[in-house]
């Protein structure tokens, strides 16, 4: 059991400094605290980290790899992921800068309601899903760190911790990023803001189209 526990700190430990590098997840969650409010953020939190446990279970099942190693499977995540930051670009290009001129607590509840936790849920999921850099990092940082021995049972526990501490970090992300003194900053940008967030979106689709398989 405790070589278990060794074998996860380790593995935990390098996944922490990988998972507070800012990335199309962290944007994405800034925004929806900014736009959405809070309880869209940590909904779309809850997205992300539940797509990591799409990663491990591919990762566990030998999928990854073959994905990885597979030049077609890789062009085909890669331009689907691409394609899908590009749209949240333009989509918070051509947002109404109206959304943003407020932080009044009735006005920022009514925009919530506009959003549907499903549709935050699945921002958060397909965001995370469509990185093939989760692809290219989380294999072999799994494979790298978690014996062959390791039972797939425990394997699945290390990626069911590593998604609570994920979703941890993104709710501590939206919290802080939904603070009054806080929000009110970036709302005071207004179109700013908006224009922004879509070409970070825009250019880490960009970049990610341009990412060769290693």
């Amino acid at each position: 059991m405790m070589q278990y526990a060794f074998e996860f700190a380790g593995l935990l430990a390098v996944f922490s400094v990988l998972m507070v590098v800012p990335g199309a997840d962290f944007v994405m969650v800034v925004r929806q605290s900014v736009v959405h409010g809070r309880r869209a953020a940590i909904i779309t939190s809850f997205g992300i980290g539940t797509s990591l446990l799409f990663h491990v279970s591919y990762t566990i099942l030998g999928i990854g790899l073959i994905v990885s190693k597979s030049l077609l499977l890789f062009s085909m995540l890669k331009w689907a992921g691409a394609a899908y930051l590009v749209y949240l670009g333009i989509r918070a290009l051509r947002a109404d800068p109206m959304e943003l001129t407020s932080v009044d607590a009735q006005e920022a509840a009514d925009q919530t309601k506009e959003v549907t936790a499903t549709r935050c849920f699945l921002m958060g999921f397909v965001t995370n899903a469509l990185n093939p850099k989760a692809v290219l990092l989380f294999v072999p940082l799994f494979t790298a760190m978690v014996s062959h021995e390791t039972p797939a049972a425990v394997k699945g526990v290390y990626g069911l911790l590593m998604a609570v501490v994920l979703i941890a970090w993104f709710v501590g992300v939206s919290m802080f990023f939904t603070m009054a003194s806080v929000r009110a900053r970036f709302v005071a940008w207004g179109r700013w803001f908006n224009k922004a967030t879509g070409m970070i979106f825009i250019g880490l689709g960009v970049k990610l189209a341009t990412q060769q398989a290693s």
